[in-house]
């Protein structure tokens, strides 16, 4: 079984050497299953010690009636404690499916595996630095640190070099990690309409990192959209509007984060699409406690009811987010009859 202090290690949750205390308990999925039953059947609260086993607890999970698949995630941390994230997929509710994991033999030169190594290296020594900066709502990262743009410099040479290894590495590598980092580099690629097919290809893939990549990448490309209209950009939503079922914890967060940067500018077809196929999951997670993950999803439902930005910051500020779950749950059904 993996133990929580591996999935934690990178991160120092308390200065004395102790299994980290559980903080805020998000729940996803849950359609006919209550919060109340989920906890007591994993016997789990905030402020106890985090159980040594996340897959024992998805096992517990699985076991219930009506449950299809689970997912329990620690993220470390908000200041001694571990937040924890309960994901359920019950029977008969909407199922994010991947492709079947590729068993070909293409693989990345290991130039192009050593330079996103030392990108990432360089990003962190940036980060650390306070030369680093995310911008949640916009989906695209600053980086001052001189080395790290170098290196994105590099990145983006070997996209323009090395474009065909990388997209067969993608559908046909057999190694998670180098298909992680081809949906990376190819987000560096100059044809950007042939990248968003590309990285489109890669959030179907059965690899969470995998899909992982191809959505920070596509926020990089949405942002170039947005700032350069004349090319012409155009991205499909379709598979991140997927991703927000998913029982895995990135894919939503991720999906999210993407979907706010698309919709930054008016988008009736996004928001359609959104509130067909996705708005219970948005739902839920705009009233995660933990408020850092969970303002993507708010935006987002409150832009498929229509509420202006201000009045929706407003809201948020005030700490009224059921106002605009109100909002955007009664107007979902008139949206669904007008179809």
């Amino acid at each position: 079984m993996i133990r929580w202090l591996v999935i934690l290690a990178a991160a120092v949750c308390s200065a004395a050497a102790q299994t980290p205390s559980i903080g805020d308990i998000n729940f996803y999925g849950l359609r006919k299953l209550a919060p109340e039953k989920i906890l007591s059947t994993l016997e789990l609260k905030s402020g106890a010690g985090l159980p040594s086993s996340k897959g024992d607890l998805e096992d517990r999970l699985e076991s219930m009636p009506g449950v299809a698949a689970a997912r329990v995630e620690a993220v470390c941390c908000d200041g001694p404690n571990a937040i924890l994230f309960i994901g359920i997929e019950e029977r008969g509710s909407p199922h994010f499916g991947t492709r079947p994991a590729p068993a070909g033999t293409a693989s990345l030169p290991e130039d192009v595996m050593a330079a996103y190594r030392e990108y990432l290296g360089a990003v962190g020594r940036a980060a650390e630095l306070g030369n680093a900066a995310e911008d949640l709502t916009a989906g695209e990262s600053h980086v001052a640190d001189i080395p790290a743009r170098l290196f994105e410099d590099r990145l983006t040479g070997l996209a323009a070099e090395r474009l065909e290894v990388l997209r067969e590495v993608l559908r046909n590598g057999a190694e998670p990690d180098e298909r992680a980092v081809a949906a990376a580099v190819i987000g560096y690629a100059p044809d950007k309409q042939q990248a968003i097919k590309d990285l489109q290809f890669g959030m179907q893939d059965v690899e969470p990192a995998v899909r992982a990549n191809a959505v920070r990448a596509m926020m990089a490309v949405a942002v170039l959209a947005q700032k350069r209209p004349e090319l012409g950009l155009r991205i499909e939503p379709t598979w991140m509007v997927e991703m927000l079922n998913s029982i895995v914890l990135s894919d939503r967060q991720l999906a999210a984060r993407a979907l706010v940067t698309l919709t930054e500018q008016p988008n009736a077809a996004v928001l359609d699409l959104i509130r067909a196929r996705a708005l219970p999951a948005l739902v839920d997670m705009a009233r995660w406690k933990t408020l850092s993950y969970a303002l993507p999803a708010f935006l987002l439902v409150g832009r498929t009811s229509g509420v202006p930005e201000r009045e929706l910051l407003d809201e948020w500020q005030r700490g009224d987010r059921e106002t605009t779950i109100e909002k955007a749950t009664a107007a979902a059904p008139k949206a669904r009859r007008g179809k």
